[in-house]
């Protein structure tokens, strides 16, 4: 006669259980700079962090980098082993992008993938470039990447209502979710507007256009305070 009070585990049950822990144990962890707005020092905070690490020995791997042409930041990528680009068509140019493949070759303990945000061009292997971290982790890479909350896919309303200016590269709120570890880089409003003058943000005539839109200082409070 069958023990309807019988509680014994299942084992099926626990073996998919050991087998998701391990998964878990195989993959890498993802480190995300986030931030409430370009040029707070997310890239800059996350190479900074890289050259510690290699310095004291670790494999780490730049993967793709923007330092839109800032200076400093550019500085902090010497002597840091770089991956290169590949080349891909798109409508009769050359565009360079993340070499996917090539990292996952490369097998480094640190990838530096920067702008999680990014849209990949069309004919990559994945439309977004969160999705080229997720197949990164998976083949137990350690990954570093960058976002904006404005970036973030359940705030791109509110920050669009706040600020009139909607931004198209979303990333899923799943992605900040599973991270591992979260930096929060922050500046106030007013030494970030004084970067944006310095062109420690973006070359002249685009810092013009953000100095008039997304950098006054009413939007950069209420993205501090989003973020």
């Amino acid at each position: 006669m069958a023990n309807n009070n019988d509680t014994r585990p299942d084992p099926d049950a626990l073996l998919e259980q050991i087998r998701s822990e391990e998964a878990r144990a195989r993959r890498g962890k993802l480190r995300i700079y986030f931030g409430a707005n370009a040029g707070v020092g997310k890239t800059y905070a996350m190479l900074s962090a890289a050259q510690r690490e290699f310095k004291a020995g670790r494999d780490v791997l730049a993967g793709v980098v923007e330092t839109h042409g800032r200076g400093e930041t550019a500085e902090l990528l010497s002597g840091l082993p770089q991956l290169p680009l590949r080349e891909q068509p798109y409508r009769g140019h050359t565009l360079r992008e993340f070499d996917l493949d090539g990292a996952l070759a490369r097998k480094p303990e640190v990838l530096l993938v920067d702008e999680l945000a990014h849209s990949n061009v069309e004919g990559s292997r994945h439309p977004k470039r969160w999705q080229d971290v997720h197949e990164l982790l998976d083949a137990g890479i350690d990954v570093w990447s960058a976002l904006n909350v404005q970036h973030l896919e359940s705030l791109n309303d509110t920050v669009g209502t706040i600020t009139g200016i909607r931004v198209h590269e979303t990333v899923p709120d799943t992605v900040l979710e599973d991270a591992d570890e979260i930096v929060l880089v922050d500046v106030t409003p007013d030494e970030l507007i004084a970067r944006l003058k310095a062109g420690k943000v973006y070359l002249p005539q685009q810092a013009e256009r953000a100095a008039q839109n997304f950098f006054r200082k009413g939007n950069l409070i209420a993205l501090r305070e989003i973020a």
